[in-house]
């Protein structure tokens, strides 16, 4: 591969900008085949300014896990760049050809973007370094990009970015092969604390979430449909609805009964959200359910009473399980466990402004304002469903007020749609609170039966897992267990996983770590429970089911490290006081888990009255996850995980009844407020390793160890979440 670019190329991937230059990426179908760092993925650019203020879009959408920010500073380190000079922007459109895959989800966007962002800073200091050597005439060797100059190491001479960006932008694109990255060492920007780009603007009330847009001429809409999931609409009173004050129009609306695309409903547009909302109040609606979900909470459960140790479907049988269970030596424990529905409960609902401008020749034209984890995904949903290329399309990504998986669907972006259609306006359409829940993509709550078999002297011998979850027309739920990659069956040698599924209709969807926050209960729970059987520290016997240090699958990210693994366990230990005596009504609880390429220990400390209050007084966390990009960013996303998790497992719980949603604000749903929150410390262990998300992998530890420390404090065990549930207050 050619080092440099021709011209030709290079101007495809450069502009000059006011005296400064533009570095991007080249089109994916460059003629020359050699893009700026060798990666079609790459997903930002950097823009130097004449004066000297440095512009770097970020790629990714931002939902409050900071990726504006962290993505913004490991290009500002490489390059050289002062933080304080530097503008973040979002990128301005949805082209993956050039920006790369602008989506984020699954605390995957640093580790995807890691590598790629380092390439794109270290080209831009290559081409000041390159620039520099012929303005001072220099040998490129002794310069040196820092904070936003060029400095010769001997002399201590120097020009600044905005001097030398002219002559930069003329400069050929390094080969990716050829880049000098920063040793750890020498970081400058990385592993500080930054306060979030978007901070002051949030604070202020001027944050450009999506419920924020405001376009010319736009009307204001709501969408009303089945309580029932699968419900067919058959009649309303649209001429009354036509009538009321501040409402323009009215539709009954046939769907395509895919519930993340369109439902059957009503809708309506009017003047303001007050007027659209308090009509859908005055809709009287007859509906079809002989389609509709039936789905009920307590048949689940007494379902899931009803089973046994191993389900229809075995998918994990290693070692030999059933000898360790019938040897009379051993000591055998069985528990069912059981994890609610829960819902999203993003703070920002659901929205989306749509404006549909009907074209000459069928060449219609979509323009959007949508917060949403994936832009390319909604351009895949126009084209298949209205027939938009991407040149009829324009998206404006939205900042996300929470997402936590909620925003990965486009059913409330097509009921806006549909409503500019029928218009011929501009529609902001917007969900209530009891939308928001009633028809979310719930966590998917379920049981799990389990069983484990300690020997004399309190080693664990052998486990089984029964996942009991739910399917629906015939398809089994993504997030049903088991998954053989999740601690201890990754460790262990006598282990067997099965699965029985019950049909519930609900829809269900990725909820902040999804399977491993219901898994990490159980599991981590369920362990305690066999070192206390056999007389174990909870903490040595974790330990000890790591095995050796090994890389389970070795060079796989996303597969568990155990030396990583104990070196959490022993820090959140040490950190949180693992073994001081406590008084009574007070207890410490432990708990590990693995998942979203995280290492993750937990030790929480509890008291519990003798009513049956519980106060969760601290929570240590140890946490690898590699180097740490912006540090308050990583404490503030364990923090609102831990934090996230004990709400949860406190008082939340979705149930539903003849296919409908019981629980449908925060009156019956119970958010932790902010007197009850928890102190949390958080601890990082920088290992060698490239660096992984944050958001999701603090959650999962919590409810173990705040099962185990109840269990400390008062000998009861918590084989249910919510706590109210298992008779306990918070």
């Amino acid at each position: 591969m050619n080092a440099t670019l021709t011209r030709r190329a290079f101007l495809k991937a450069s502009s000059i900008v006011g005296g400064g230059f533009a570095l991007g990426l080249p089109s994916v179908g460059l003629a020359e085949g050699v893009s700026l760092v060798g990666s079609a993925e790459l997903n930002a650019y950097v823009q130097v300014r004449g004066d000297g203020k440095i512009i770097i879009f970020s790629g990714s959408p931002e939902m409050g896990q900071g990726i504006k920010t962290s993505l913004p500073m490991i290009v500002a380190e490489e390059m050289g760049a002062d933080w304080d000079d530097v503008i973040v922007k979002q990128t301005p459109e949805i082209d993956t050809e050039r920006y790369g895959q602008q989506w984020t989800g699954g605390s995957f966007t640093i580790y995807l973007n890691w590598n790629l962002m380092r390439e794109m800073g270290a080209s831009a200091a290559d081409m000041f370094l390159s620039a520099a050597a012929i303005a001072m005439e220099r040998p490129k060797s002794e310069l040196r990009a820092i904070d936003s100059r060029v400095v010769h190491i001997h002399s201590q001479e120097s020009r600044t970015f905005a001097e030398l960006a002219g002559l930069a932008y003329q400069q050929p694109i390094p080969n990716k092969d050829d880049l000098v990255f920063k040793d750890r060492e020498d970081y400058r920007i990385l592993g500080t604390s930054v306060s979030q780009v978007d901070s002051l603007e949030i604070v202020t009330g001027i944050g450009d979430f999506g419920i924020d847009t405001q376009v010319q001429d736009m009307l204001y809409g709501s969408y009303e449909k089945c309580p029932a999931v699968g419900g067919q609409i058959v009649n309303a009173n649209i001429d009354d609805i036509k009538k009321l004050p501040g409402i323009t129009d009215a539709w009954i609306v046939k769907g395509n009964g895919n519930v993340k695309e369109l439902m059957d409903g009503v809708g309506i547009v009017g003047t303001d959200t007050w007027s659209v909302f308090k009509a859908r109040r005055a809709l009287n609606i007859q509906w079809d359910e002989t389609e509709a979900s039936k789905d009920s909470w307590s048949s689940f459960v007494a379902f899931a009473d009803g089973v046994g140790n191993t389900g229809k479907e075995v998918s994990i049988d290693n070692g030999d399980v059933d000898t360790a269970f019938s040897d009379p030596n051993n000591t055998i424990l069985d528990s069912l466990y059981e994890y609610p529905y829960l819902t999203h409960m993003c703070l920002e609902p659901m929205n989306c402004t749509a404006h549909f401008r009907p074209g000459p020749e069928g060449k219609d034209h979509l323009e959007v304002w949508i917060p949403t984890q994936s832009g390319p995904r909604f351009q895949k949903m126009a084209l298949d469903r209205y027939g938009l290329e991407k040149d009829q399309l324009t998206i404006h990504i939205k900042r996300m007020g929470g997402s936590f998986g909620r925003r990965t669907s486009d059913e409330s972006a097509i009921e806006a749609i549909e409503l500019s259609q029928r218009s011929g306006k501009p529609v902001k359409l917007t969900w209530t609170r009891e939308d928001n829940i009633r028809y979310d993509f719930l966590r998917q709550g379920g049981f799990n039966r389990i069983r484990g078999a300690v020997d004399p002297k309190g080693k664990v011998l052998a486990i089984e897992e029964h996942a009991i979850g739910v399917e629906s027309g015939g398809e089994p739920s993504r997030f049903n267990g088991p998954n053989p990659t999740a601690f201890p069956f990754s460790t262990m040698g006598n282990v067997r996983g099965s699965a029985t599924n019950y049909r519930m209709d609900t829809p269900v969807g990725p909820w902040r770590a999804p399977y491993s926050n219901t898994h990490a209960f159980v599991s981590q729970a369920f362990i305690h429970e066999l070192a206390t059987a056999g007389n174990r520290d909870h903490v040595a016997l974790l330990i000890e089911m790591m095995g050796k240090p090994r890389w389970l699958d070795d060079g796989n990210w996303r597969a568990m490290n155990t030396a990583r693994a104990v070196g959490v366990i022993k820090l959140a230990a040490e950190k949180g006081g693992w073994g001081r005596e406590m008084p009574e009504g007070k207890g410490l609880g432990f708990s590990f888990y693995f998942c979203h390429a995280a290492h993750v220990a937990e030790l929480a400390e509890v008291s519990v009255s003798k009513s049956g209050f519980v106060t969760l007084h601290r929570v240590t966390a140890a946490v690898d996850v590699g180097p740490i990009i912006n540090r308050s960013g990583a404490i503030s996303q364990v923090q609102g995980s831990i934090i996230d998790g004990y709400s949860a497992m406190a008082g939340q719980k979705i149930t539903m009844e003849n296919g409908r949603v019981e629980q449908t604000n925060l009156d019956r749903y119970p958010v932790l407020r902010i007197d009850q929150a928890p102190e949390v410390d958080v601890h990082f262990i920088e290992s060698d390793y490239d660096p992984t998300g944050l958001g999701e992998p603090g959650l999962p530890p919590l409810a173990p160890a705040v099962a185990n420390a109840i269990f400390a404090a008062t000998g009861r065990r918590v084989y249910k979440m919510p706590l109210i549930d298992e008779g306990f207050s918070v």
